[in-house]
């Protein structure tokens, strides 16, 4: 069993990690609207008005702070006036991107505005550049957020709601580089700089415009954007076009063409590559930093990694373009390393939507189409044992000693991985070790203030592709950890091989 030692100055917390980090995401594919969120008020499915109640609960207890909809690619074929008024007068569509089936809109702006309410979750909208206009999208915001007798505001009002709602968020389209239109970097940060002029503030509604962003590594895409919206090296404020701007990147052992891996039935070759292409978030993540770094060296325009998570092909049986996907152990651990990344990189990253909440690739929660059952995933298990994290300030771990690592696809894979924040009286370690057979213990050399009490708990299982399901729905669930005990320094933590643990630490002066 190796060993090392990791300092943390309890004394100097650094940039708050923002909750919004764990922000989710809700596109209308496959089963994550009709079928997980939404099940109709005439469902058998325990529901308030049409909106499933075990879900609501569920998400609840992750303390959701966001939620994104209704793309994705779906995002740049909405029209929201298509979503608003009686349902059973709403035209139907054809959703092309996932499934190519027909959809009756019945759910639309404001179920998902009462989801959002249920939740009790901030809304992040995402408008439609790919094939929308302009004032489309201007009315959309209209719609949601002016108060007073406005043609949208009367509209709102005719369709049953006369307060306005709070949008804090709105997405400027989606993947203009590809399905939202397969633009030029330049053309769409044209487009991008026209639409948001309309996406305007009305009343106490302040909206935080995100441009749409760069797809991994395609860090060209970020600075014409900050082009746009700021000059080269210039401190002073920018433009004010947008106030984010946004990157999708997905882990998977294949390729966007053929297979992309087998969510449940993979070896340990394949567990490795899959730790390798999760944790090169933080190499992307740090380019578009220095991209941005460069035009807003003051950190005002945030980063938005609104699409992250593993995408696997589908399980079999069901139908390709749902992309429903089971989530092990493996997918965990993606998770709790993205969060490392997105913990240390607080001062830029402002948000963060994995994909996606319900029945669709990483998600939070799965239901059964027959049966009706919910099962959690273990990814759900790592958002929830981290809501310590939730605005909290960061805390550099300093790592002494080698950290193990593995050769993977021609680099050498660190198998630990690591952060802290603090808050109030308090402090969260989050330790993931990705070694699949080995553990390994470290020391917490913890400086700066007194540890009154601890406490840990560690997400763990008998095999590398272990899940939840109905039959099983706690085969992957976190448990209280007795593998901590006091140390000279501070702590030593025993971290089981495949293991997410999380170290509560109560603190004096």
């Amino acid at each position: 069993m190796s060993s090392l030692t990791a300092v943390i100055d309890l004394d100097l917390p650094g940039p708050t990690i923002s909750r919004h980090v764990y922000g989710h995401f809700a596109e209308h594919l496959g089963r994550c609207i009709y079928g997980g969120f939404w099940v109709g008020e005439d469902s058998d499915v325990p529901n308030v008005r049409g909106i499933r109640t075990d879900v609501v609960e569920a998400l609840r207890a992750l303390r959701i702070p966001n939620l994104r909809w209704p793309g994705g690619c779906f995002a740049d074929d909405y029209h929201w006036r298509d979503g608003v008024g009686p349902r059973d007068q709403r035209p139907r569509m054809v959703n092309s991107h996932w499934g190519d089936v027909v959809e009756d809109n019945s759910f639309g702006t404001h179920e998902f505005m009462d989801l959002c309410e249920m939740l009790g979750a901030e809304p992040y909208v995402n408008g439609n550049v790919g094939s929308g206009t302009v004032r489309e999208m201007s009315e959309w915001v209209e719609y949601l957020t002016r108060a007073d007798d406005s043609p949208m505001a009367a509209l709102r009002r005719a369709n049953g709601r006369d307060e306005p709602w709070q949008v804090p968020y709105f997405g400027i389209g989606n993947e203009p580089w590809g399905c939202g239109g397969n633009m030029t970097a330049e053309h769409y940060a044209d487009l991008a700089r026209q639409y948001a002029t309309y996406v305007r503030n009305h009343g106490g509604n302040t909206v935080y415009k995100i441009a749409a962003g760069a797809n991994a590594d395609d860090y060209h895409w970020t600075e014409a954007l900050m082009k746009v919206s700021q000059k080269l090296g210039c401190g002073c404020d920018p433009r004010g076009f947008f106030q984010g701007i946004s990157l999708h990147y997905y882990t998977m052992t294949g390729g966007w063409v053929g297979s992309k891996g087998h969510a449940t039935q993979f070896d340990t070759d394949d567990w490795y590559a899959t730790m390798r292409r999760a944790r090169k978030i933080e190499e992307i993540v740090r380019g578009h930093a220095n991209v941005m770094d460069a035009y807003d060296p003051d950190h005002r325009i945030g980063l938005v990694v609104d699409e992250w998570g593993t995408w696997w092909d589908v399980e079999e049986g069901t139908n390709p373009g749902f992309l429903y996907q089971q989530n092990t152990l493996r997918d965990a651990l993606v998770a709790s390393t993205h969060f490392d990344v997105f913990h240390r990189y607080a001062r830029r990253i402002s948000m963060a939507n994995i994909a996606q909440t319900v029945n669709v690739l990483q998600a939070m929660i799965l239901t059964d189409p027959d049966t009706g059952a919910l099962v959690l995933t273990p990814t759900y298990h790592v958002f929830e044992m981290n809501t310590g994290h939730h605005d909290a300030s960061s805390l550099a771990v300093h790592v002494k000693g080698e950290v193990p690592t593995r050769a993977v696809e021609g680099a050498d894979v660190p198998l630990l991985s690591m952060s802290a924040s603090t808050k109030d009286d308090a402090a969260l370690v989050s330790l993931s070790n990705l070694d699949a057979d080995a553990p390994t213990t470290v020391v917490l050399d913890l400086r700066g203030r007194e540890v009154t009490g601890f406490s840990a708990r560690v997400l763990t299982a008998p095999t590398i592709q272990t899940h939840n399901t109905p039959d099983a729905p706690d085969a992957v669930a976190p448990v209280a950890h007795d593998g901590v005990r006091p140390h000279s320094r501070g702590l030593e933590v025993d971290l089981p091989a495949r293991s997410y643990t999380t170290v509560r630490l109560e603190l004096g002066a």
